[in-house]
């Protein structure tokens, strides 16, 4: 018997905010250093680290000339339709959103600040404070976007990272550790009602569950990945760039096996039977991919109200590696390293549909894209292109709407659909290898 089926034949709440990998924006003023692969070592490193790192945004590298897996050769095309960052036009204000609210930390290398970190139901904003002090303490506030007013919520222990899965209009639901060093999984719960948090743990969740994996069904419950098989690299190690990091596309990958919880009886929990590599819900489905940190050759659809799945090739590319994944509405979205060359790095946001047929390919040089509020932002960060850029997946329409990206990994939790967040760099640096000390976050609501 299929359990997960079974389960989501009843479906009875409304699907996820959105879909963005939790594990690829992490809150707290950390210095934004992008990974090729972003396991959970990366988090539980990044997690436990109080002081924000300095360091800069990524300079994107070409090959490495001695390396044969890489010199002498240029940037394959994807499959399908191809966009390039040039390709988008510029957004204007007014026309394609309308700025909600905004906030700016001047110098986020001395010290954490306080940041967004998503959107209620009924359109308030998350603000998150922290970490702060030797014992790492966060709080939280519910701003109102109209007055600036700010809500402060009962102090209460919220881990070093709390990583926000479901804010709706009576229940306010984080993630975070057991232990600072990444061992089991736990959230708090605030009953906006009440004022009153509580603490969930699983007693039968396995203790390796990823709570950054963490994702709310269209059911109301949490599901989580349990790590299963993990890739090794190659005899020897990955072949090095230019930019000094590991060239390790073409990874073996990834897998988990899903389980899920209820946030309402630690005691339900239950082991889904299903091994994936990443998986998102939208609407009525739930679409998974066959290993995540590594190449993968299939993507699994579910439809949760009949149980009938398919499955596909998207075609991604022999060295494309999948980082973070989601899905909106019928389309499909992977964000995917796939190697160092001689003319830059092989970047891509693939979008296809849940039939398998492609969409657009975003291809550059230093981007990476997610899904949010219904839409995929694309984050540059190589040169002239850096900044944000927002692709339409109903109308294919691609626009910039930003021309910087701030040096910092700021808050990104969950948003209603049509609302949007990036950031932009604030100040200057005073020595050109250090990051831009200060950043600005900008909430919209786009006009489709």
């Amino acid at each position: 018997m299929n359990e997960l089926r079974d389960l989501m034949q009843q479906l009875v709440a409304s699907p996820p905010e959105g879909d963005s990998d939790l594990g690829a924006v992490l809150a707290g003023g950390r210095s934004r250093v992008r990974r090729r692969r972003r396991g959970l070592a990366t988090v539980v490193a990044a997690a436990a680290t109080v002081a924000a790192v300095a360091g800069t945004a990524l300079v994107a590298g070409g090959g490495d000339d001695a390396d044969d897996q890489v010199a002498n050769r240029t940037v394959p095309r994807p499959d399908g339709p191809v966009l390039h960052l040039g390709d988008a036009t510029p957004a204007a204000e007014g026309t394609d959103y309308d700025v909600l609210a905004s906030y700016t930390n001047e110098d986020l290398d001395a010290a954490n600040g306080q940041y967004y970190d998503g959107v209620t139901d009924d359109g308030l904003i998350l603000l998150h404070d922290g970490p702060h002090g030797v014992e790492n303490k966060v709080r939280l506030a519910l701003v109102d976007p109209a007055t600036g007013e700010k809500d402060w919520l009962p102090a209460h222990d919220l881990g070093s990272q709390p990583q926000p899965v479901a804010l709706g209009r009576d229940r306010l639901v984080l993630v975070t550790w057991v232990t600072d060093q990444g061992e089991g999984m736990r959230a708090v719960a605030f009953d906006r009602g009440t004022r009153r948090w509580s603490d969930l743990t699983w007693p039968d969740l396995p203790e390796s569950a990823n709570a950054w994996s963490a994702k709310l069904g269209p059911d109301g419950r949490l599901y989580v990945g349990v790590p299963a098989t993990v890739g090794s690299p190659p005899p020897g190690g990955w072949p090095t760039g230019k930019d000094g990091e590991a060239d390790d596309s073409a990874a073996e990958g990834d897998t988990y096996d899903l389980w899920s919880v209820s946030l309402d009886d630690t005691a339900d929990v239950r082991d889904e039977r299903l091994r994936v590599g990443s998986f998102a819900f939208a609407d009525d489905l739930l679409v998974w991919t066959a290993r995540t940190n590594g190449t993968n050759d299939r993507i699994h659809v579910r439809d949760l109200a009949t149980g009938e799945e398919q499955d596909f090739d998207p075609r991604s590319g022999e060295r494309c590696n999948v980082l973070s994944f989601g899905v909106v509405d019928d389309k499909v979205v992977l964000s995917e390293y796939c190697g160092d060359y001689d003319d830059g790095r092989d970047d891509r946001v693939q979008v296809l549909t849940t039939d398998g047929e492609p969409v657009t390919t975003i291809q550059g040089n230093g981007l990476d894209g997610y899904v949010t509020g219904g839409l995929v932002k694309v984050t540059a960060y190589a040169g002239r292109t850096a900044g944000s850029y927002v692709y339409e997946p109903d109308s294919g329409r691609f626009v910039r709407v930003s021309d910087g990206v701030s040096s910092y990994a700021l808050g990104g939790g969950p948003l209603p659909d049509g609302y949007l967040m990036w950031d932009t760099p604030v100040g200057k640096a005073s020595d050109p290898q250090e990051p831009i000390p200060g950043a600005t976050q900008w909430l919209v609501r786009w006009r489709s």
